[in-house]
């Protein structure tokens, strides 16, 4: 069975959900920001650490992150800010 859903690489970036990583005081610069994007497709861009390698061995019962995925982390700060951009369903 195939995967049920793709990421789409072509997909173009609209906006930015919640505020800047600067706004929020995140960082000091521009490089290298924890930052959320809505791309025009719907689906949605994270970017964090990546920590896949770090916590791989210690996945709740059930999650998995296949060879061409990452696990990244972002601020919880970030994620709240973006909350009123989200659709609630």
């Amino acid at each position: 069975m195939g995967r049920l859903w793709e990421a789409d690489a072509d997909a173009g970036f609209v906006r930015r959900l919640g505020r800047s990583p600067q706004e929020l005081g995140l960082t000091s610069g521009s490089e290298s920001c924890p930052d959320i994007w809505e791309m025009d497709n719907g689906d949605v861009a994270v970017i964090g650490r990546d920590v896949t390698a770090l916590v791989a061995e210690r996945l709740p019962e059930g999650v998995s992150v296949g060879p061409d995925e990452r696990l990244v982390i972002i601020p919880r700060s970030l994620l709240a800010a973006a909350k009123p951009d989200m659709p609630d369903a």
